[in-house]
Parts: C-alpha cells; sequence; structure tokens
C-alpha cells in the first residue's frame, strides 16, 4: 500500500470548504475514489459537489497521520 495526499474542495451551496485527506491505496485513482465515499457518507455530499484538486503519492516522513504512519512504517 502507498500513501497519498488528496486535495479538493466541497462546494455546496451553504458550505465551500477545502479539504486534504491522506489516503492508504494501490493507485491514485483509488485514493480518489475513497475520498469521494469517505466524504460523501461523513458529511453527506454529493459527488458533483466534491472537487479534487490534486492527488499525490507522499513518503512514509511527510505523512502527518500518525496511524497511517504506524502502518506505512510496519511498526
Amino acid at each position: 500500500m502507498k500513501a497519498f495526499k488528496v486535495t479538493g474542495k466541497i462546494n455546496k451551496p451553504r458550505l465551500a470548504t477545502a479539504f486534504v485527506k491522506e489516503i492508504l491505496a494501490d493507485k491514485s485513482a483509488h485514493a480518489v475514489e475513497k475520498v469521494y465515499c469517505e466524504i460523501g457518507s461523513k458529511h453527506r455530499v454529493k459527488r458533483h459537489h466534491i472537487k479534487i484538486i490534486s492527488s499525490e503519492e507522499i513518503s512514509a516522513d511527510q505523512i502527518e497521520n500518525p496511524i497511517l504512519k504506524k502502518i506505512v512504517s510496519g511498526e
């Protein structure tokens, strides 16, 4: 598994906010799909209201989430 940093925006009529999510996935496309699923279920946002700006692979030392860092490093 690789770590990806996905950045984007939520554009709903009464809500406009940016987000950055760190996700474990095999490919960049899988990471984007996982972000759509998580944000849609937690915040009740439809996919057409979510705009993905970038999805990039990050190394283990760039990960900020402590749980993902432990998983990637194998501790």
